[in-house]
């Protein structure tokens, strides 16, 4: 994996270990007046406790922060949080040692998910809990609150690709959620990353210089592409069509599954070349920065000195991913199950799937739970969006706003963050013009959790 779209993924997984978090360790430190306590939620599930020095009202909050797959105990947004009052839970879910999105069972962690809450709901002084999902953050957040509010009739739809257990029932649902540069989902992820240049599927190095989007010819640059109309909705529609045959593919295998026909009784290995959703490998959009480039309509956009904007947002970000990863088992594939793969990777796309410079159409987002733009649709709790301008990731933030059904829902994108919210420098015009993008984010969310008569009775 080249470019930084592979650095702040390694950061990621490297925080906590640089930290010394290590599952089965108690750890305590005290960091800028911040105090942290380890706490096992449930096997195989490791979480740190961050909490103010001392403790004030704001602290009858309290966040709960997961990645999708990735390591978060040391996540920035803990002591940020902490930091400005909050009490922060940061859990990692039995996926997370892998450092990969591939080993994902969306059912498994949305349990895990249970077990926090109740963990940190019987936390001395908390009144209130919120959620926060950060990139593929944003699917397993979004997929629980959904069914913890409606139950599992919103996961068991005809609808559905794939139908979840009856175990997800009873699980209790947060008081507010924030999406803060949430992706599209992981089946909307996977998708984007599907190479259509794989012509076939067992053989990975055979691709179609037609549609490999890393030849010049088709207007590739190392410094930046230029993919022609042609040339995109050509690379689109192979995109999708591959899509559909990939899921119909799964749907086969898990019915051999359930006839007793398949490899093994419960589940079989699901390999896809050219599929991994990890940063370097989303395609197109990540090197023509003309595409997934601006907001359809206006929204407040938050300056360096927290003053605010109500404009058409555009994107900062420069062009990354400049080496074609699909040849690559370890680094290209997606290397999942069958039921991983129709439960959490899966999605319903249609033949008019296309994106331009503002945005997606042709996706049936409820088709998946594994899909913050389709769940926000069934979500009552509280709901703040937010899309970092520096990365491709922020334009998710208007299709999830829009389509989200809470009366309380807020927007506001920030001006030169990154994806992990940080300030993105090689993006700069001149050093400085974007401030200190992680401090204004979350005096962002402060200001936003902290409003009076947001949660109501729970004030």
């Amino acid at each position: 994996m080249t470019g930084k779209s592979s650095l702040w993924w390694r950061g990621i997984l490297g925080m906590a270990g640089a930290l010394g978090l290590v599952a089965g360790t108690h750890t305590a430190m005290a960091q800028d007046a911040v105090n942290t306590r380890f706490i096992r939620v449930a096997q195989g599930v490791p979480s740190v406790l961050y909490t103010p020095a001392t403790m004030g009202p704001k602290s009858a909050t309290a966040v709960l922060i997961m990645h999708s797959a990735a390591d978060y105990l040391a996540f920035p947004g803990c002591t940020q949080l902490a930091q400005r009052g909050y009490q922060a839970l940061c859990v990692n879910n039995s996926t997370s040692k892998s450092g990969a999105f591939n080993d994902g069972v969306l059912d498994q962690v949305l349990l895990e998910i249970k077990a926090a809450m109740q963990v940190l709901r019987a936390q001395p002084g908390v009144r209130r809990v919120v959620l926060l999902g950060h990139s593929g953050g944003g699917t397993v957040m979004s997929a629980y609150q959904m069914i913890a509010e409606g139950g599992v009739k919103t996961c068991q739809g005809a609808e559905k690709i794939w139908k979840c257990p009856d175990t997800l029932a009873g699980m209790p649902p947060a008081d507010g959620i924030m999406l803060v540069d949430s992706n599209w989902g992981l089946g909307a992820m996977t998708l984007f990353s599907l190479d259509p240049a794989v012509q076939d599927e067992a053989h990975a190095t055979r691709l179609d210089p037609a549609l490999d989007m890393f030849d010049p010819a088709n207007g590739f640059g190392a410094s930046g592409s230029n993919y022609s109309p042609a040339f995109t909705a050509r690379f689109l529609a192979v995109e999708a069509q591959r899509s559909r045959a990939i899921t119909a593919k799964a749907q086969a295998a898990m019915d051999d599954l359930r006839s007793g026909k398949g490899p093994f009784a419960d589940d079989a290995p699901f390999t896809v070349a050219g599929a991994s959703l990890l940063g370097g490998n989303n395609k197109l959009f990540s090197q023509d920065v003309s595409l997934m480039a601006r907001t359809k309509a206006a929204y407040p956009l938050i300056h360096a000195d927290g003053s605010q904007s109500v404009q058409v947002v555009q994107t900062v970000r420069v062009p990354e991913n400049t080496e074609n990863l699909s040849p690559s088992y370890r680094r290209g594939a997606l290397r999942t199950s069958v039921r991983s793969y129709l439960s959490t990777y899966a999605i319903r796309v249609g033949k008019d799937f296309s994106y331009d410079a503002s945005g997606v159409t042709g996706v049936d987002w409820t088709s998946t739970y594994a899909s913050p733009p389709g769940n926000v649709q069934s979500i009552a709790a509280p709901l703040l969006v937010m899309g970092m301008t520096a990365h491709w990731e922020f334009l998710a933030a208007e299709t999830i706003y829009n389509l989200a059904r809470s009366r309380d829902k807020s927007i506001a994108f920030v001006e030169g963050a990154d994806h992990l919210y940080n300030t993105c420098k090689p993006c700069e015009k001149m050093p400085g013009q974007f401030g200190d993008t992680q401090k204004t984010t979350y005096d962002y969310i402060d200001q936003w959790l902290s409003a009076a008569g947001r949660f109501g009775g729970k004030e």
